[in-house]
């Protein structure tokens, strides 16, 4: 820090021929302190993204079109088709910080800081094409449509981003819910209506009639990104992902096959634990 503080009375000097009508004023400690101790960076953010297809290709491609996130809720036409969202993702404050460790921190909020953060993601279809085949080239015998009309609406209400200088991870701290997700799995002819994805006490809250807490509204998980080794990888890295633990409450309001819902669905007490994912190339 005495380095950086000289280092900035050094440049204020050389730059005094430049600046000769202006006054030169020496900084002691305590106010050289307040210029150079300043604590991270805040961003207010308000945005909507449209992406008219994202495509991961091999030989033959996987294509995501029509990709819209914001706010509010999905929008739909006559026939139920997603073509975009209503709302902007707003009210977002992300701080940014480097602390004395050397660890980057990143703290998504909201600007108000009481109330979570709405989203909207409308995707209007996914799928498999073979090699060369674009959307306008697409047809039954060169592609198949995986999925469509894909609406998912729910709440952000924490984020929370650490680069670990000590272990080189990647460290992800979310808590979120799916009030509202509809999807036509094409291929399979299964459509899913008002899917939910809540906290661990979801269901008991709401027999319970008493309004919900944290608990019954968010689901919650660690996340863990870092390098690993891949057994079976080319030059033995691998990309690792852990994720100790994630319980949430799931209900799906109908599952449509054949045009007609079959019932409700509900995953009372979801636990996913001691989960580690590695992923990497291969020929």
């Amino acid at each position: 820090m005495k380095g950086l503080k000289k280092l900035a009375l050094a440049s204020a000097i050389a730059a005094a021929p430049f600046a000769a009508q202006a006054e030169l004023k020496a900084l002691d400690d305590g106010a050289m302190g307040n210029v150079t101790g300043q604590a991270g960076v805040t961003i207010e953010l308000e945005t909507k993204v449209d992406v008219g297809e994202f495509r991961y290709v091999d030989e033959g491609s996987f294509a995501v079109s029509g990709i819209h996130i914001g706010g509010g809720n999905v929008v739909t036409d006559a026939d139920g088709n997603v073509t975009g969202v209503d709302g902007l993702l707003d009210d977002l404050k992300i701080d940014i910080d480097v602390e004395a460790d050397g660890d980057a921190v990143i703290h998504v909020g909201n600007v108000n800081g009481q109330v979570p953060i709405d989203f909207a993601v409308g995707i209007e279809s996914a799928s498999l094409r073979a090699q060369g085949v674009s959307a306008a080239d697409a047809t039954d015998s060169n592609s198949t449509l995986l999925a469509s009309n894909i609406g998912i609406v729910g709440n952000l209400a924490q984020l929370d981003i650490r680069v670990d200088t000590e272990t080189d991870h990647l460290i992800t701290d979310v808590s979120f819910n799916i009030t509202n997700m509809d999807m036509d799995i094409d291929f399979l002819g299964v459509n899913i209506r008002g899917m939910q994805v809540m906290g661990a006490n979801f269901f008991e809250e709401s027999a319970a009639g008493g309004g919900l807490t944290p608990a019954g509204m968010f689901a919650a998980a660690q996340i863990t990104i870092s390098k690993a080794t891949g057994t079976g990888s080319a030059n033995g890295d691998a990309l690792q992902i852990e994720v100790p633990q994630f319980v949430t409450d799931i209900n799906v309001a109908a599952t449509e096959i054949g045009g007609s819902s079959i019932g409700t669905i509900q995953l009372d007490n979801l636990a996913i634990t001691q989960t580690n994912m590695k992923v990497y190339g291969h020929e």
